[in-house]
């Protein structure tokens, strides 16, 4: 496993490094020798932030945490990484996937039970076709942090979403 260690706004000291190295390094167990993970710190007024990408053959596993202390958003993310390999993994024997990237001896570890996925709740409604603009308006209206709508200018199925700071986010199809 390679680590790829970045700073925005900060400058990664040893202490960090190894701090990222020791805890981020215990998932070595779970990955090829070739796996690359990508570890970005950064530091806004207060907040400290660390994120975690880890690149594989069809999906991308991905986790940040921020906080007002670095080393404990450092421990955070990796419970989270853990997590969501073991998902991953419940996935890949679940469809009899290739799993290329990670390591023949988690692959033959037992998997633990995972809730299945339940759709206990279906909603259908017209879409008339609107802007993102108007399209963030009525999310906001209705309370929600995504709205799907059709969109005026292509009249294709689009979603826009809130994003942390009070942004937007805006996804379109791409066939």
């Amino acid at each position: 496993m390679n680590l790829v260690i970045s700073g925005r706004n900060i400058d990664i000291t040893e202490g960090l490094r190894s701090a990222v190295e020791d805890k981020i390094g215990k998932l070595e167990r779970y990955f090829n020798a070739g796996t690359e993970v990508h570890v970005t710190l950064s530091t806004e007024k207060s907040r400290q932030k660390i994120e975690v990408t880890i690149p594989m053959k069809g999906s991308i596993i991905r986790a940040e945490q921020t906080s007002t202390d670095m080393y404990v958003a450092i421990d955070l993310v990796e419970e989270i990484i853990e997590r969501q390999l073991r998902k991953y993994k419940n996935k890949l024997i679940d469809k009899e996937q290739a799993a290329a990237q990670l390591s023949k001896d988690f692959l033959e570890e037992d998997a633990y039970d995972d809730e299945e996925i339940e759709i206990i709740r279906t909603k259908k409604f017209a879409m008339k076709p609107m802007d993102p603009e108007e399209a963030c308006v009525q999310m906001e209206l209705l309370g929600h942090n995504f709205f799907v709508f059709r969109n005026g200018v292509t009249d294709e199925v689009n979603v826009v979403y809130k994003r942390k700071g009070n942004t937007y986010g805006l996804i379109e199809p791409e066939f």
